[in-house]
């Protein structure tokens, strides 16, 4: 069975002491039949690191280079989907960081872009395993919740 391995980033921003994160909206391709909303994320090339993969794809997905990362928040999702007639084992590591752009570039790969609440975000993330990510981040920020080490125990 076919393995790939992506690394992603939820990023946020703080405004007037609201937090705000960043969803993508992805549209229908040739791994997806419907268009849906999630992080930015993407391939580990070889000779990369994960963070530097997540980094790289922010960049080029959102144009952001300036992402302050939160040390100790790394989760993990893995999941199954099929692409040419094959089943597809996929491992997707995501990071948090925060960024003070609010303006964003959005590559290609994307046809929209919302900076958005955690309740709006919990409403806009289509796919359960990104709005637990979600909660996991939320929670992680001070003053948000639990801190890393008692998240992540």
């Amino acid at each position: 069975m076919p393995r790939e391995k992506s690394a992603g980033v939820i990023i946020f921003r703080k405004e007037e002491g609201n937090i705000y994160y960043l969803l993508l909206h992805y549209p229908v391709g040739s791994r997806t039949s419907k268009d849906y909303w999630d992080f930015s994320k993407g391939h580990v090339e070889k000779g990369e690191e994960e963070r530097e993969a997540a980094s790289r794809e922010a960049e080029e997905e959102t144009g952001i280079k300036e992402l302050e990362f939160r040390p100790g928040f790394k989760e993990q999702i893995e999941y199954f989907f099929k692409f040419k007639g094959e089943t597809v084992f996929k491992t997707v590591v995501f990071y948090l960081a925060e960024t003070k752009t609010k303006e964003i570039k959005i590559s290609f790969e994307h046809i929209g872009y919302q900076w958005l609440s955690y309740e709006e975000a919990q409403e806009q993330l289509t796919f359960d395993n990104a709005k637990t990510i979600l909660k996991k981040a939320n929670d992680f920020i001070p003053g948000k919740g639990l801190s890393g080490s008692e998240e992540n125990s």
